[in-house]
């Protein structure tokens, strides 16, 4: 937790108090339904909540936007940054029940009214959202495919509505062909070797009507 407290100090008590709770019932669920790795979830803070919230240090959602998180897995990023902007609206969709499952028991457990999940794909979704948020699920080309025609019109960010990728590594090839595209290196914003190769993708998308 004071990883968390070291990178985002404003945090209210709710949020503490909600962060902290958050390693608790993870810690819990993994017993029963594998979603994190042993290794990772003994850093559950350092490998999946503070990443998650690398999203946060480039943009802040305004109050009353929607958010998808496409492939959420465990509940990453969409549950820390549900703590983290509790008056934005966050649609966690993955295609494996049973992650689900345990995306929906921290859901509850934490008490969090501002997420709501789906077992789909993503493709069967039909609404549209500010922005659609994602943790290395595919190559951005697929993605981008994938999420056709999800993205909203209106703007409410300096950042134009679209893609917001977690990934690590070498992405000149990966994105070759998206010249729009903004890499930000989350070494820019936090000092751990976790961080050193892993980056936060921005990718506008033009809404199609």
């Amino acid at each position: 937790m004071e990883l968390i407290l070291k990178y985002f100090p404003d945090l209210t008590q709710d949020q503490i108090n909600k962060f902290t709770k958050l390693e608790e019932l993870y810690k819990d669920w993994n017993l029963k339904i594998n979603v994190v790795s042993r290794k990772d979830i003994d850093e559950l803070y350092l490998r999946h909540v503070l990443h998650s919230l690398a999203i946060a240090k480039v943009i802040q959602f305004e109050d009353g936007s929607k958010i998808m998180d496409v492939g959420t897995g465990g509940g990453f990023p969409g549950i820390p940054l549900a703590i983290l902007f509790p008056e934005c609206s966050f649609h966690l969709v993955d295609s494996i029940a049973k992650k689900l499952k345990v995306v929906n028991e921290v859901v509850e457990g934490l008490g969090l009214e501002n997420v709501r999940t789906t077992h789909s794909r993503v493709e069967e979704i039909k609404e549209t959202y500010d922005f659609i948020v994602s943790r290395a699920v595919a190559a951005m080309p697929t993605f981008v495919h994938w999420i056709k025609g999800k993205v909203a019109k209106d703007q409410k960010h300096t950042l134009k509505n679209g893609v917001i990728y977690l990934k690590g590594g070498d992405l000149d090839d990966e994105l070759k062909d998206y010249r729009t595209a903004t890499i930000y290196n989350i070494s820019d914003y936090y000092t751990e070797a976790f961080y050193e190769t892993k980056k936060v993708v921005h990718l506008p998308i033009k809404w199609r009507g």
